[in-house]
């Protein structure tokens, strides 16, 4: 025969285990719901990667296009109509380059690595001013695109430094 004061301590220690699997239960869920958090942050995170890449792939390459229309436009005369409908094309690219957050990088001033490359340099009285762009540079966001191609002055002449060619 079974004692029926064994009853209630047997209920206690069923209740006990099934609380206990129970926050076990919980904490597994809770895990489970905190990791399906981090997949859906990370998920869109790279898929805005991947579509500010191609953006950014896109715009690189046509940055060949505005080099292009600018050359046409340096060897059109100004009041041309074709001057006036290249210059109205490349206002049109540019605007819709800069929608997709291209901004050309500035060449006044002093040179600076981080955004300019200096081809060449030629004596001068300060050290690093830009005195010449061959390319224009631009940037998205704050991501260099394309460092903008310079000459820039020195203030004394190193053995061996490269000097700009005349063409």
């Amino acid at each position: 025969m079974t004692d029926k004061s064994d009853a209630p301590a047997d209920a206690e220690v069923r209740a006990a285990d099934a609380e206990k699997k129970a926050a076990e239960n919980m904490d597994i869920a809770v895990r489970i719901q905190a990791d399906f958090d981090n997949y859906k942050k990370r998920a869109q995170r790279e898929n805005e990667e991947i579509r500010r890449y191609a953006s950014e792939s896109m715009v690189s390459e046509m940055l060949g296009i505005v080099d292009d229309l600018e050359r046409a436009l340096s060897h059109a005369p100004k009041d041309s109509d074709l001057a006036i409908g290249v210059n109205a094309v490349l206002q049109n690219l540019m605007r819709l380059l800069a929608s997709k957050g291209l901004t050309e990088i500035s060449a006044d001033g002093k040179f600076d690595p981080s955004v300019h490359e200096a081809l060449c340099a030629e004596p001068g009285e300060n050290d690093g001013d830009i005195i010449e762009v061959f390319q224009k540079g631009y940037r998205i966001g704050d991501r260099v695109l394309r460092y903008a191609k310079v000459k820039v002055t020195r203030k004394q002449t190193e053995e061996g430094e490269r000097k700009c060619q005349e063409s």
